[in-house]
């Protein structure tokens, strides 16, 4: 009987499915209608093709696409470790070592756990944005996959924006994180006014340095230089630059050489917004004109050089 009963109740089913598609079919309007109401039957046309984001707009397009690099980028175990894990790691470890210092910030006394989040946040910013661009770019490259993008009819312009704002995301979510952290564990809390200035700081130094990763990837040949040669560039500079020693504990001489590069402009930058409460004192507009400056200096180099195809394909 029980058997005999789903028999009968499936046929009754089926039965009703097909008389609800006969009626939709020669009553759209009201079908159309229908299907707004709780339990009604969804009936699907299957000549009306999917819109695809292209058919949506230019907008609809670039989100898709920088979700796309987004999805990449955070499924990507080196960059994920680099870009989220690594950058608390060290908050944690210098903040727990020589937290309880003190420095001059701007000619203000902090202790050193106030300094250590906007170094660590700048340096996360350059990983994120930087480092990982020039390491997958050169990947991409090498490996024909720039060569098959550039042969959809997807415009340059489109990828390099979707990579951009995905990277910005990636950066706004960390420095989110590491802010959060500071205020929790360590009472380094920011004024609305900085956090606002941070913001941009973070917004304009990760475009910036987006860019100087596509300058900079086409300066290398293949994919097992880039790893060493993003080290050689980036960890000097963390230590004249104001993210692991303040600038107080250095020479004049080392001083004048880290302002010569974007990421002692960064820093700088984020330190005065760590230690000013409202957001006129706490922007520094000298610092992001400088990250603008060689944002645009190496935009005018990718124009210049910038190329889709492998290294061995342009020798």
């Amino acid at each position: 009987m029980f058997m005999l009963f789903n028999f009968l109740m499936r046929k009754w089913r089926e039965r009703q499915a097909r008389a609800a598609g006969a009626d939709a079919q020669a009553r759209p309007g009201q079908a159309e209608a229908a299907a707004g109401r709780p339990g009604a039957a969804r009936v699907i046309d299957p000549e009306v093709p999917r819109q695809s984001p292209a058919d949506r707009g230019l907008v609809a397009l670039i989100a898709h696409q920088a979700r796309y690099d987004l999805l990449a980028g955070v499924r990507n175990p080196r960059a994920r470790f680099f870009t989220f894990f690594f950058p608390i790691v060290l908050l944690v470890v210098f903040n727990g070592v020589f937290g309880s210092g003190h420095t001059t910030v701007f000619g203000t006394t902090v202790e050193l756990s106030r300094f250590y989040v906007p170094g660590i946040l700048a340096m996360s910013i350059v990983v994120a944005s930087y480092a990982n661009l020039v390491i997958s770019i050169t990947a991409l490259r090498e490996s024909g996959v720039l060569k098959r993008r550039r042969a959809t009819p997807v415009s340059p312009s489109l990828l390099v924006t979707g990579q951009a704002l995905s990277t910005v995301v990636i950066t706004l979510i960390m420095a989110a994180i590491l802010l959060l952290i500071a205020k929790i564990f360590y009472g380094v809390g920011m004024s609305a006014g900085s956090l606002a200035a941070i913001a941009i700081t973070t917004v304009v130094a990760t475009i910036s340095f987006s860019c100087i990763g596509y300058a900079v990837s086409i300066l290398i040949g293949s994919p097992e230089a880039a790893q060493p040669l993003v080290q050689a560039t980036m960890l000097p500079l963390w230590f004249i630059s104001g993210v692991f020693i303040p600038n107080a504990s250095l020479s004049s001489g080392l001083r004048k050489v880290g302002d010569l590069f974007p990421v002692a402009h960064l820093a700088s930058a984020l330190h005065l917004a760590s230690v000013r409460s409202t957001f006129s004192s706490s922007l520094s507009g000298s610092d992001l004109l400088v990250l603008v400056a060689w944002g645009v200096a190496a935009v005018l180099f990718c124009a210049w050089r910038f190329s889709w195809l492998p290294s061995t394909a342009t020798a």
